[in-house]
């Protein structure tokens, strides 16, 4: 049966507290109309282009736990409309995420896209598969040229997916973004200069 995201995050201390706020009969419409349990082109062009995401494990003392992992855009990989895969860099070897996906597989995700204040959250069970017995495995999720040595790979079956609206996200920029927004502005910068030399050079030339 298909859902979608409220449907799991709308425990009923989630609903007690919207109720109090004065949204629960918001939610409850626009729920309905909610159901992302497959992903489309866009979250996949989305997913494509992004080079970081925030991973939200829980332990088994009900604490919370969430890690950072990046890698080259796209480093993330849509298997499938219901699946993604990455390839699990080693760390600092804590292995907190590890530990607690053995003893709870169920994964939040935050993906960001801050120069557009996009933001995507899913909800899925995480899957962790050894690369050296999954060699067709391995070569979709290979990064080419990208130096880091590969631990594990880590795949997320998707349970149901939502995107927040861009309200409060601060736009911030790789040095990449940066650099390709002013890569007009250096080129027109190096014509005034050049234009700049060779009027002086005629200047010059006219005052012998």
């Amino acid at each position: 049966m298909a859902y979608g995201f409220l449907d799991i995050a709308s425990t009923p201390s989630v609903k007690a507290a919207q109720a109090e706020n004065g949204s629960l009969d918001l939610w409850t419409k626009a729920g309905a109309n909610r159901t992302f349990d497959r992903f489309t082109e866009a979250e996949a062009a989305f997913i494509a282009g992004r080079d970081s995401f925030y991973m939200a494990t829980v332990s088994e003392t009900g604490w919370p736990y969430v890690q950072h992992r990046g890698g080259p855009a796209g480093f993330v990989k849509v298997l499938d409309d219901k699946t993604l895969g990455f390839a699990d860099f080693k760390g600092n070897r804590q292995y907190i995420s590890l530990g607690n996906l053995k003893a709870d597989d169920r994964v939040s995700l935050f993906l960001m896209d801050y120069p557009r204040r996009a933001r995507l959250k899913i909800f899925a069970r995480a899957e962790i598969r050894d690369l050296s017995s999954d060699p067709d495995l391995a070569e979709r999720l290979a990064l080419p040229g990208y130096k880091a040595r590969v631990e594990r790979a880590m795949l997320f079956h998707l349970e149901a997916f939502d995107w927040n609206c861009p309200q409060h996200i601060t736009p911030r920029f790789t040095e990449a973004e940066i650099a390709e927004a002013v890569a007009p502005i250096r080129a027109r910068l190096a014509e005034i200069e050049a234009e700049n030399a060779a009027l002086r050079a005629k200047l010059a030339d006219g005052a012998r």
